[in-house]
């Protein structure tokens, strides 16, 4: 498969954090698609320890999230501050959290028509 007919789906709020002011990817394309898979990954595997966290040690969903972030971003963490916020945002999705520090939508003007 030709790498443009990649069907993978980027949500704007991944897509944003590598965009620049004129809406042009940061990265190549397919290092943009590799960083959003791992970053996606990611999430989906911390589903399960950070609702346990959440129960087995008495945490709140905040400090879980929060350490989740401050972990990944961290020096040596493999991701970006950026990546690391995205990643913990993400997570409160998937487990139905609300957090007060989560991403905001990306503003429309960044989405590619």
């Amino acid at each position: 498969m030709h790498p443009d007919e990649d069907q993978t789906f980027i949500p704007a709020s991944f897509d944003a954090l590598y965009r620049d002011a004129r809406g042009r990817l940061s990265l190549p394309r397919d290092d943009f698609r590799q960083r959003y898979e791992l970053c996606e990954d990611m999430a989906q595997m911390l589903v399960d320890p950070s609702a346990e966290r959440l129960h087995a040690m008495g945490l709140s969903e905040d400090l879980v999230l929060a350490r989740t972030r401050d972990a990944l971003g961290a020096e040596g963490g493999g991701f970006s501050a950026d990546e690391a916020a995205w990643i913990a945002t993400r997570l409160a999705e998937l487990l139905g959290w609300t957090w007060a520090e989560a991403l905001p939508a990306p503003d429309a003007s960044l989405r590619r028509a």
